[in-house]
């Protein structure tokens, strides 16, 4: 089972084709995020999912009205995306909107350090949202093994952990697995590799340890 997931946080459109094609054989999925979409398009998208055959999840963090989500939604999953990110913290009916276009991924806590000022306060409100709206799964923080267990313990068992932050911020791929996590998120340590197949590799075969 591949649990490893790529998070492509380049502007080249090129660049990220060629990174993706190589390390697809070890991912489960590529993110593409903000930077990516602002430098190559919408259309990355597309190409991202004729390269790798992989699901691509698209990272927007969605946080505004349902009618303002639900606009960018739309033209997020007609152009290939399985999956899209959103902030629970701006409500279920801002959730419901993306959910009935597609499969969605709700933010309960992030991780960086500024997530504890005042995303980590919620996260107990944020995981009833979730239990609530059952959505495909929600982010959790690699960066606080003892976090994503809190969040693994309080959330409906079907629903699915992925958590960033695992290598270029200090997360460990082994000890957020062990905490209950689905997936890790992974950039810097791949894209920004000498040798992202390889560095993608080794993270791979780490994730088939646990």
């Amino acid at each position: 089972m591949r649990r490893l997931i790529l998070a492509l946080d380049v502007y080249d459109r090129e660049r990220a084709l060629e990174i993706a094609e190589c390390t697809a054989d070890y991912l489960w999925a590529v993110k593409v995020n903000w930077p990516l979409i602002i430098g190559s398009g919408l259309k990355i998208i597309t190409e991202l999912k004729q390269v790798t055959g992989l699901p691509i999840i698209a990272d927007l963090k969605l946080a505004d009205i349902p009618n303002t989500n639900r606009l960018i939604a739309k033209k997020v999953f007609e152009a290939g995306a399985d999956y899209v990110i959103a902030h629970g913290f701006v409500g279920r009916d801002s959730v419901r909107a993306v959910m009935e276009l597609g499969e969605t991924i709700i933010v309960v806590e992030m991780s960086h350090p500024g997530a504890r000022e005042f995303i980590q306060p919620v996260t107990g409100k944020l995981i009833e949202l979730a239990n609530e709206l059952e959505p495909f799964g929600v982010i959790a923080p690699a960066t606080r093994p003892g976090r994503v267990s809190y969040i693994r313990s309080n959330l409906k068992p079907g629903i699915k952990i992925l958590t960033p932050g695992v290598g270029a911020q200090g997360g460990k791929a082994r000890e957020a697995l062990k905490a209950g996590a689905d997936y890790i998120i992974v950039g810097r340590s791949i894209y920004a590799s000498e040798n992202p197949r390889e560095s993608a590799r080794m993270l791979y075969e780490e994730t088939l340890e646990v």
